[in-house]
């Protein structure tokens, strides 16, 4: 008898013990699949932004990339060669930057930090002197020596706040 009510005790109470570990299990996991939802839901909404920013990106732009392919040229050496082209105008003498009409205001020079090609023709960059900031709005275009021809239409300069 004695051992019967050992074994029904034992038996309950390892019952017991399974159960909550089961309820603590569901329970996580639950805790986990919203969580998940929560990141995948996050990741969709930064996709969309993503791709709303980049709307303005040659990268998005399948006409611009026609346009050069129609040319001749190959667009995965002469995206980047357009870009470090004004990267390349950083290393100047003197005061005067080659694309930016402004003098720097501190020691260092006038230097173009962000460049965003947005189509067959146009450029927008950022610059600053490391105090001041400002953006330039460029045209280019590639002669018959295939030289890449740079030109700056539009520029300003972010007030200094004090």
């Amino acid at each position: 008898m004695y051992l019967f009510i050992f074994s029904l005790l034992l038996l309950v109470f390892q019952y017991v013990n399974s159960k909550n570990i089961i309820d603590k299990y569901e329970a996580d996991i639950v805790k986990v699949k919203a969580k998940v939802a929560e990141k995948e839901q996050t990741i969709k909404t930064l996709e969309e932004q993503n791709f709303e920013l980049s709307y303005f990106s040659i990268d998005r732009n399948e006409d611009a990339y026609n346009y050069f392919e129609a040319l001749g040229y190959d667009t995965e050496q002469l995206i980047p060669a357009i870009v470090e082209g004004l990267y390349n105008m950083n290393d100047y003498e003197g005061e005067d930057h080659p694309m930016v009409p402004y003098v720097s205001t501190t020691d260092s020079k006038l230097l173009i930090n962000k460049v965003r090609v947005m189509n067959h023709k146009w450029i927008v960059a950022n610059f600053t002197d490391g105090a001041l900031w400002g953006e330039i709005f460029l045209t280019y275009s590639i002669d018959e020596n295939n030289d890449l021809k740079y030109k700056l239409v539009e520029y300003f300069l972010y007030p200094k706040l004090n």
